[in-house]
């Protein structure tokens, strides 16, 4: 059988890697869910947005190896599954990864051919605009998210392709044609 592959998409927070990604078709390819130590914003449900875990467990599971990636962010730990992703894989199936950048950095370094895919706002200032509708966080965090975006829109060159997200249907389009040409061939 043949392995699947890996695909990592990143960008800063805020950018819309959850947005362009829930429109996507998923014929070709499974999501993995994260695991995260952040409350539940209003409307996610465990088990399909993140597996909601306490920092305790979040912990264990770093120290007995069992996560393919991890970081802290603003507080809270997030993090994708090793086995989950690698059952997955062996499977044959084509494993998504919604992750920020640390996470993002560290499967690139563990993982052979990994696709990688940043999504870059048009600017920072519509970043923030993004954040502040969003209306989830208070000033301190949001001021936190947009340090740490800054920092982070420095490491586009290490992914494969940059998708600007300007637009939310031209980003999606861009997205599903980036895919099928790594994946299908297309």
């Amino acid at each position: 059988m043949k392995k699947g592959k890996l695909i990592v998409i990143s960008g800063p927070s805020g950018v819309g890697k959850g947005t362009i990604r829930a429109k996507i078709n998923f014929d070709d390819y499974v999501f993995s869910i994260s695991s995260t130590t952040r409350e539940k914003r209003d409307g996610e449900v465990d088990g399909k947005h993140y597996n909601f875990i306490t920092k305790d467990e979040f912990i264990d599971k770093v120290n007995k190896d069992e996560m393919l990636e991890y970081a802290e962010f603003v507080g809270n730990y997030y993090g994708t599954d090793k086995n989950e992703v690698l059952k997955k894989l062996d499977n044959g199936e084509n494993v998504l990864l919604e992750i920020e950048c640390q996470g993002a950095l560290q499967v690139l370094e563990k993982m052979p051919n990994v696709l990688s895919i940043f999504i870059v706002p048009p600017s920072l200032k519509e970043l923030e605009n993004r954040l502040r509708l969003r209306a989830t966080e208070d000033e301190n965090k949001i001021e936190k998210r947009l340090k740490k975006a800054t920092e982070e829109m420095n490491l586009q060159s290490k992914y494969q392709y940059i998708i600007v997200n300007n637009n939310l249907e031209d980003a999606v389009k861009e997205l599903d044609a980036v895919l099928n040409k790594e994946i299908n061939g297309i």
